[in-house]
């Protein structure tokens, strides 16, 4: 027992210190994020792996609820339809599985959030300059330095 509570008072620990590093940078995300909502736009989320979970976590978060019952808000994960992944990575290369997407769903005010523990993932830091050229807002969810998404955001 003395192990998990060591690694969950470790985690807390670890959280408030992120918390606090980063709090100006979270509000500007949430500033961001219910601008867009507010401007009718709407947020595209992706990423590999846990990275894949958690982008369909946070839509399914805006679409269903978070805390309080409200109205539904327009979030797509865009790794969630195996025909389309499978079909982009097939025909042109898994890299593009979600710039591709991003091309045909994303408009410009739109806010992309990209999530990469690495912040090296091809794919993701591809659609990241997709959503650029198309001016849609962008945020990075990275782990670590940040890796090349540090400065896509």
């Amino acid at each position: 027992m003395h192990f998990i509570d060591t690694t969950n008072a470790q985690r807390r620990d670890s959280l408030k210190g992120f918390f606090k590093e980063n709090a100006d940078r979270i509000v500007e995300v949430v500033h961001l994020v219910a601008q867009a909502f507010r401007d009718g736009k709407k947020v595209l989320l992706f990423g590999n792996g846990g990275s894949s979970t958690d982008a369909c976590h946070i839509a399914a978060e805006f679409v269903n609820r978070f805390l309080i019952d409200r109205p539904p808000l327009p979030a797509i994960a865009l790794n969630t339809d195996p025909a389309v992944l499978t079909s982009i990575g097939n025909d042109f290369g898994y890299d593009q599985i979600f710039s591709k997407q991003l091309r045909a769903l994303g408009h410009e005010g739109d806010v992309v959030i990209g999530l990469s523990t690495s912040g090296n993932s091809p794919n993701v830091i591809k659609a990241l300059e997709v959503a650029k050229k198309g001016a849609m807002r962008t945020v990075v969810l990275t782990g670590g330095t940040g890796g090349k998404m540090a400065n896509m955001a």
